[in-house]
């Protein structure tokens, strides 16, 4: 009851916990095309790699949300580059890649004359989030629902069957960029909410306890934005109890959640064995 007191009598804990629901249901509805295209890794280095822009922003005095999605962008495209144009493995680029530019970011940020604190970039700090940040979050959040339910017969082709979709004139290439578009759309949204180092939690667990429990995509993605939102809500709850960061909160709970469900199913394929 002190809890939904609290919300109605600070705006800035509504809009900390609306903004974590949004994040948590985008994140993981994204999150079901990344592991499911082993595209995981990915994840990672954007979320490491968009620190420069993050840093690049305050330099400029322009939207965080603008320096983080160029150097997110730039990311994917320079990984593409390199594994195209190489003998390079994609998980080694990958490597490369982020730990370049989480590395700049890093340095700008030591050189910078600043109070910005790199704690709250690395690890998020939701309870700062203003009214503005919370409906650049929701507009965007939206646009790659929107974006996934209007397109989604592509993205299922080419997730699941490249070269069919191929055949069936949908490029595969396209439909690639278009969810590493989504992956730093949702990485930048939710820098505020759980931070650089966790986002990635927050892409692949909740799609990760619902790949364990479905059969089909629209099944899994239902399921893991249902678990990414409980998350986010639970963890915001639990921070504000212990007055611990919520960031973190939020990925225990994730984690938790994916930790009961493989136990049960491990469980259950015991009972089967046994019978």
């Amino acid at each position: 009851m002190s809890f939904i007191a609290e919300i109605s009598n600070y705006p800035f804990l509504s809009r900390a916990l609306i903004t974590a629901a949004i994040v948590g249901i985008a994140a993981g509805v994204v999150g079901c095309l990344i592991i499911l295209r082993g595209l995981s890794l990915m994840g990672d280095a954007m979320s490491h790699a968009v620190l420069p822009g993050v840093a690049l922003s305050f330099l400029l005095h322009i939207p965080m949300f603008i320096g983080a999605l160029f150097t997110g962008l730039l990311t994917s495209l320079f990984i593409g580059a390199i594994t195209d144009r190489s003998k390079t493995k994609k998980d080694a680029a990958i490597g490369i890649a982020f730990t370049l530019f989480f590395s700049i970011g890093v340095v700008m940020i030591s050189m910078m004359e600043t109070t910005t604190n790199l704690y709250h970039i690395l690890f998020g700090d939701i309870l700062t989030v203003t009214k503005e940040a919370m409906y650049t979050t929701l507009f965007v959040s939206l646009a790659v629902l929107i974006i996934i339910i209007v397109s989604y017969r592509q993205l299922k082709l080419t997730t699941f069957d490249p070269v069919f979709s191929r055949m069936n004139g949908i490029n595969p290439a396209f439909w690639h960029y278009t969810v590493m578009i989504m992956l730093a759309l949702i990485t930048v949204v939710s820098l505020q909410t759980i931070g650089i180092i966790l986002v990635v939690a927050m892409l692949i667990t909740p799609a990760s306890s619902a790949y364990l429990i479905s059969k089909s995509l629209h099944k899994m993605m239902l399921l893991s934005a249902t678990f990414g939102l409980f998350s986010a809500v639970t963890g915001i709850y639990i921070s504000y109890i212990l007055n611990v960061p919520s960031g973190a909160c939020i990925v225990i709970i994730a984690t938790l959640i994916y930790l009961v469900i493989f136990t049960l199913n491990q469980t259950k394929k015991r009972f089967i064995t046994k019978g």
